[in-house]
This record gives structure tokens, sequence and C-alpha cells, in this order.
């Protein structure tokens, strides 16, 4: 068994998980901050069995892409916005930690609340 840790952005965040989803795997999202140009991130975290590892991986290659982004003046609080002297710059991908599990388990979920 493995714990995968994903920090990702937000932006693909609903894309990623709908890909885990629709795998048979399960995650868990996380609200996360800082990061590159001040965007929004979310850490995901998948236990994973070890022969799953590589599948995993591969859908989060392929849902966390980097693209071309273009920062705005918001991003630049202690200088002088001048859009000359700015050029694209790549965002996205993803940053995960592969780590071994000693033990994993899972209680039962509760599907109604008595009161």
């Amino acid at each position: 068994m493995r714990l995968i840790v994903a920090v990702v952005q937000d932006y693909d965040t609903d894309r990623l998980l709908s890909a885990i989803t629709a795998a048979g795997l399960t995650a868990t999202r996380l609200a996360s901050s800082g990061g590159f140009l001040r965007t929004g991130n979310t850490t995901v975290l998948m236990g994973v069995p070890t022969d799953e590892v590589g599948r995993c991986l591969a859908l989060v290659r392929a849902t966390c892409g980097r693209r071309p982004a273009v920062p705005g003046p918001s991003t630049f609080s202690d200088v002088e916005w001048q859009e000359t002297a700015i050029d694209d710059v790549q965002v996205g991908g993803a940053v995960l930690f592969v780590v071994p599990v000693a033990r994993f388990v899972r209680f039962p979920r509760v599907t109604a609340f008595v009161r």
C-alpha cells in the first residue's frame, strides 16, 4: 500500500478527482495554500495498492498538465505593473510524494445520523 500526496492547482483538481473516481480509485481533497503566482492549491491524498501507483501517476500526469499563463497586475502588489516586462510563464503540473504505508484501515462509512 502507498500513500500518494499530490499538490495540484485548484484549476486541475476537479478534472483529477473525476479521473480518479472513474478509474475506481478513491481520494481525499484538502485545501492548501501557497504556490507560484499566488494561485490556489489543493492537496489530494490517495491510498492505493502498490501495483496501482503507476496508473495513479499516469492519471495525475494526464489531468494536471502544464499550460502558459500571463500573470495579471494583482500578482505584483509590491512593484509597478509593466505589461511589456512580463513574459509568458508555465503553470500547472503537480508535486507528488509517494510514501509506503505500514497499515491502512478504513472504517465503515456512516450513511445516516441518529439524533
